[in-house]
């Protein structure tokens, strides 16, 4: 299994990225192709004393940045470190592709450089949520702000095939996401896609509403990806908020220090469960070969785990089960 990654993409590039890189060689036994500067990232590995079995460096002069327009990654930055390791994927180079980069510009490589699948109208991306009993997947998070009832729809699709063949869930329960549980709630675009996803194949359970996210009411939620950002950032905020609050009602007297005591390791707990690190990142579903975009504040724990995911992914060829439910008319 061969990952190829974009060194320079994120917050903590390039050494938190090489670093999980090393990380992921180590614990899985992917071999690395690591795209940037190569002079960089030969420095990097001697100074940190970083060590690899198996690595190949594709160099790449440039740097795709987040000021930069995500189109730009198509000409005016096409030597750049995320369009070089999109073409070694596009080439077959690699079996998937990781970058912790610009989102817009990851979409944009996704769909123009890697393409999409036969059929899908745009891909999307997904989301796993952390929820009491395991986690839920929402998509669209962010990659089409504007969607059409059958988007919706085939955001469906692709989220019950990475369920079922990456997580192991049998046939997933789905659902869409709106102000209201009945039928007629919503505007027209919820509306029109419930009436989709009811005469579909899929196991579709109704609306659910934002306050049954977070505990995990149906397997996938199925949303526009302006809607399902601004969701997935107030789920993160609200978790992070809620453990400050916590902090100093354990600092109050002596008592509820003692307590804090006996209740550190389960709130511990608690809080790596609720950590983006653990999950790594968010599949881009609908194109043609596997593309996952890392957390853009990655550290090598976080990055290690998106490798994992990638390689989970490529391994249980969840293209190929989104590209024959779209050869099924009856799906989409």
């Amino acid at each position: 299994m061969k990952i190829v990654v974009d060194a320079f993409g994120g917050d903590n590039a390039p050494l938190e990225i090489i670093k999980g890189s090393a990380l992921a060689e180590k614990e899985y036994g992917v071999n690395i192709i690591l795209c940037g500067n190569e002079e960089v990232i030969k420095k990097c590995i001697e100074e940190n004393n970083i060590h690899f079995d198996n690595l190949q460096i594709a160099h790449a002069p440039d740097v795709i940045s987040m000021e930069d327009e995500p189109t730009s990654l198509l000409k005016a930055k096409k030597n750049s470190s995320m369009a070089v390791a999109f073409n070694e994927l596009s080439k077959g180079n690699a079996d998937a592709f990781v970058s912790a980069g610009s989102t817009g510009a990851v979409v944009v490589g996704g769909t123009f450089l890697v393409k999409r699948i036969k059929g899908v109208k745009r891909p999307a991306l997904a989301a796993m949520i952390p929820s009491p009993d395991s986690h839920f997947m929402m998509m669209d998070i962010g990659a089409n702000s504007e969607c059409r009832p059958e988007m919706l729809l085939q955001f469906g699709v692709m989220a019950s095939a990475y369920l079922e063949r990456v997580e192991g869930i049998k046939n997933p329960t789905i659902g869409l996401l709106n102000i209201g549980t009945e039928e007629t709630k919503g505007t027209q675009l919820q509306q029109e896609a419930y009436e989709l996803f009811k005469n579909s194949n899929l196991n579709f359970i109704g609306n659910v509403e934002s306050r049954e996210l977070p505990f995990g009411v149906c397997n996938a939620v199925i949303t526009d990806g302006y809607t399902g950002n601004i969701a997935l950032k107030l789920i993160e905020g609200t978790a992070l908020a809620l453990f400050s609050m916590l902090k100093p009602v354990f600092l109050n007297n002596l008592l509820t220090k003692l307590s804090y005591i006996f209740l550190k390791k389960g709130l511990r707990g608690v809080k790596n469960k609720m950590n983006a690190s653990e999950v790594g990142g968010a599949p881009l579903l609908g194109t043609r070969k596997p593309v996952f975009k890392a957390h853009g504040n990655s550290d090598a724990f976080a990055f290690k785990n998106a490798i994992h995911k990638a390689m989970l992914f490529a391994q249980n060829d969840v293209i190929s089960t989104i590209e024959n439910s779209f050869a099924e008319k009856e799906n989409v």
